[in-house]
């Protein structure tokens, strides 16, 4: 009875019409109801614009009650520019950043070797200890995760040895080569030949250029200088079958790369200057400077060193020369042009200038074109015998490429 009143019931329902909702509401047109909404929002916004504008303008809450009327920006930075005024002299400057073409515009001088500067050019970091050279244990202060540390205060005293070397060579007037094949070992090798007077090399080395010179270098220009280096002339004749110039200094960058140059230099005795790294023979220079030649920075104080003193050697050079005073031994074999021909029956033609005479002497001499050759003689032989047994081997004519 109940299951079928339950049946009854529900079978109703199922067959009662539906009623169909209104959809006035979603086809709704009213413009005014929009219009209206809209306009409640904006009235809400902007109420809340203004209460946020009435907040901002409100000065902050103080921490105390003296802060406020203390809280001036003016005031505090023109009191902060005061102090800065009155205290910034006090305390240590911070010295400048590095800048790489400092040491190439403005290279620094011997005296100017520091072990600071060492250190800031990583001057003192070798190689791994498996490549090292048993030669060079005498220039090594240690080891530090398995890198060969280099002594500074060696690297600083053969640097500095290196340089009164260099400084003496220029004096005497000889010729110094300066040689860095390494990528940008370029410009620092330049810059130090400028300053020595020198030459450079930047590129490959020419095997058998100073062993086999003549048919290498052979067609090279040469010209006479006099001692203040102003060029002669009246020597080409003369100089043609002259056999070709040697350096009389070598300064070697990258020894590792070089060893066929070095080479040519021991077989004709000609001294080395090179910088010998952990992993390098320090017997392949005459003059070795233990250092880093991995380092560019270090490279460059290192050339720039050297001619800075090749430099000051030039101008005791030229110092000597203007005071007639003559520091080196000119090439031989060399007779003046347009001599007369009584002068050179006589062989004073073939005298060489700056025989340890002083340069008036001998430019009064060459003027006159040596008329006199007897009182000529004399004035050598008293010359001769104020000059020292150095100055004595001095000529005035020295040629160059």
């Amino acid at each position: 009875m109940i299951v079928r009143s339950i049946a009854a019931r529900t079978g109703s329902r199922a067959l009662a019409p539906r009623q169909s909702r209104p959809l006035r509401r979603f086809f709704s047109t009213d413009i005014a109801a929009i219009q209206a909404s809209t306009d409640n929002s904006l009235e809400q916004v902007q109420s809340l614009e203004a209460q946020l504008n009435t907040h901002l303008h409100q000065p902050l809450p103080s921490i105390d009650a003296d802060s406020q009327s203390r809280d001036h920006v003016a005031a505090q930075y023109h009191l902060y520019k005061q102090q800065a005024k009155m205290l910034g002299k006090l305390g240590s400057d911070i010295a400048p950043h590095y800048r790489p073409h400092t040491l190439l515009n403005h290279p620094p001088s011997p005296a100017d070797v520091t072990l600071e500067l060492l250190l800031a050019s990583e001057a003192h970091q070798g190689h791994v200890t498996s490549l090292w050279n048993p030669a060079n244990a005498r220039y090594i202060h240690g080891i530090r995760q398995g890198v060969h540390i280099i002594s500074l205060e060696v690297t600083a005293a053969h640097l500095r040895r290196s340089a009164k070397v260099v400084q003496e060579v220029a004096r005497r007037g000889g010729m110094i080569l300066f040689v860095g094949t390494r990528d940008g070992q370029d410009r620092a090798v330049a810059r130090a030949a400028e300053l020595a007077k020198g030459y450079h090399l930047f590129e490959r080395w020419i095997p058998g250029s100073i062993t086999n010179g003549q048919q290498i270098l052979g067609r090279c220009r040469t010209k006479v200088v006099n001692e203040l280096d102003e060029e002669v002339k009246g020597f080409d004749e003369q100089l043609y079958d002259r056999p070709a110039l040697r350096p009389d200094l070598v300064v070697c960058l990258n020894p590792l790369e070089n060893y066929v140059l070095l080479h040519e230099c021991a077989l004709n005795n000609i001294p080395t200057i090179g910088v010998i790294d952990t992993n390098a023979d320090p017997t392949w220079v005459t003059y070795p400077i233990p250092a880093n030649d991995d380092s560019l920075r270090c490279i460059q104080v290192i050339a720039g060193v050297l001619g800075r003193a090749g430099e000051a050697g030039q101008k005791q050079r030229l110092a000597a020369a203007a005071e007639g005073k003559i520091t080196y031994r000119p090439a031989q074999g060399l007779t003046l042009a347009g001599a007369d021909a009584d002068a050179d029956k006589s062989g004073a033609s073939t005298l060489r200038m700056g025989e340890a005479a002083p340069r008036g002497h001998v430019a009064e001499a060459v003027q006159s074109g040596l008329d006199n050759a007897s009182d000529m003689a004399v004035q050598m032989d008293e010359v001769n015998s104020r000059e020292s047994h150095r100055t004595r081997g001095g000529r005035d004519i020295k040629v160059v490429s």
